[in-house]
């Protein structure tokens, strides 16, 4: 169980991270491909440095998995019951393209399953919390807060709640690695039953879409990473809704061998 995490402390990691990316989203980026091709910047990098920092000061037993570190070897992984899995910068391609839809997510891993997930979003200073059991919550004006208490922060919060639209169908895809599955998805929920409204959006946002009630469905039927998705799982699940394997149905674990995902389906109910 998360209770001896402090969400006001994730808050202010998450913040100072943030800081770290927009002090560079202005200026000329230098943009270098990783192994798998995805770009890396700068901002990657000083983000992973804040959050790691924060985290190992504040919870220094627990141990730090990050997309920019990666590295560590599943032998040394494999026995870790409770460790953060940390995306620095979800959506760089966004951030390369300055759209705004980029975001700082922190998840916390227990027994090979999220238990606590946030996102920050740099653009709009939305801050999003989900945590098993306790629930999923929304704050706007995140940095204006100067909270003490984890109390404070949920009274100025919206709770959250994965809700199934009436009389139409929400489905939304990545704004930048839209396939062909996902396209044959959508053309079998497309049956003709009742309109179906599709919606495009950048990183872990989709994610906090199906969370706040403002999409049914999120199929990601393409490539991702362990740290792209357990934050927004923590957050879709503690709101009520489920993120399951395209393969078997089953709920999305963590800490595989190989820390590349197979498909998935987030959604406000079981299909």
């Amino acid at each position: 169980m998360a209770g001896d995490i402090d969400p006001v402390k994730l808050l202010e990691i998450s913040l100072a991270a943030s800081q770290e990316i927009i002090a560079v989203y202005g200026q000329k980026l230098i943009v270098r491909a990783k192994a798998d091709d995805s770009p890396l910047t700068i901002a990657d990098q000083r983000s992973h440095q804040a959050i790691e920092k924060g985290l190992q000061i504040a919870y220094p037993d627990i141990p730090v998995l990050s997309e920019e570190g990666s590295e560590i070897p599943y032998e040394e992984r494999k026995n870790w019951q409770r460790f953060w899995l940390v995306d620095p910068l979800d959506g760089t391609k966004e951030f390369i393209k300055r759209n705004g839809e980029f975001t700082v997510n922190i998840a916390l891993i227990e027994g090979n399953y999220p238990v606590l997930g946030v996102i920050y979003v740099p653009a709009t200073d939305v801050f999003y919390y989900g945590e098993e059991n306790k629930g999923a919550f929304k704050l706007e004006d995140a940095s204006a807060g100067n909270f003490e208490k984890a109390d404070e922060l949920f009274k100025k919060s919206t709770l959250l709640a994965a809700k199934k639209a009436m009389g139409h169908t929400r489905i939304v895809t990545s704004r930048s690695h839209m396939s062909a599955e996902t396209q044959e998805f959508i053309d079998r929920i497309n049956d003709g039953s009742q309109p179906v409204k599709q919606v495009s959006a950048g990183s872990s946002l989709k994610f906090c879409l199906v969370a706040e009630g403002g999409a049914d469905y999120y199929p990601r039927f393409a490539p991702t990473m362990e740290w792209d998705t357990a934050a927004g799982q923590a957050i879709v699940e503690a709101a009520g809704g489920i993120v399951q394997s395209a393969k078997d149905q089953t709920r999305f674990s963590y800490n595989k061998e190989s820390l590349k995902n197979g498909w998935f389906l987030a959604s406000v109910q079981e299909v």
